[in-house]
């Protein structure tokens, strides 16, 4: 026989007894109860997957340690390394996105101030800008183009 002590409202201590059979089958049905609602919880969790991206625009620092891409292009999926130089487009494309750079410090930024680049990185969205917290900084063109074009 199992015995089992069970709380109620009015504070009144509840012994029940089960036969040992019964107590058994109850802890399995417990227990299968807990991990089918555990299971439950982690599938209806939404994903808050981040992409790795590739963005091609003009880099511009808006204040001091503060910088943006501008005229960039829309977000692509991507790899987190560098692109190879057979990669980087003769003529840069031109977009009409802003991003914020996040994650800047351990890239030269001010060397290639005002300069195409392609940045890769974690793409986060958000409002008003969306940002970019980079994987690597390649150079595209020497200069900026004009937007749009």
């Amino acid at each position: 026989m199992v015995r089992a002590v069970e709380p109620c409202a009015l504070g009144v201590r509840i012994v029940v007894v089960y036969p040992s059979s019964t107590g058994a089958i109850i802890r399995a049905m417990t227990t299968l109860i807990f991990v089918l609602g555990l299971a439950a919880v982690q599938a209806a969790a939404p994903s808050k997957k981040v992409d790795i991206v590739s963005v091609t625009g003009c880099l511009k620092e808006a204040s001091p340690d503060n910088w943006t891409l501008v005229n960039a292009t829309d977000p692509v999926p991507s790899t987190a390394n560098a692109p190879p130089a057979k990669d980087v487009a003769a003529i840069p494309p031109a977009g009409r996105n802003t991003f914020k750079l996040i994650g800047v410090s351990e890239f030269n930024l001010p060397a290639h101030r005002d300069q195409t680049v392609v940045i890769k990185g974690l793409f986060i969205k958000a409002a008003p800008l969306g940002r970019l917290n980079m994987t690597s900084v390649t150079i595209a063109a020497p200069s900026c183009g004009q937007p749009g074009k």
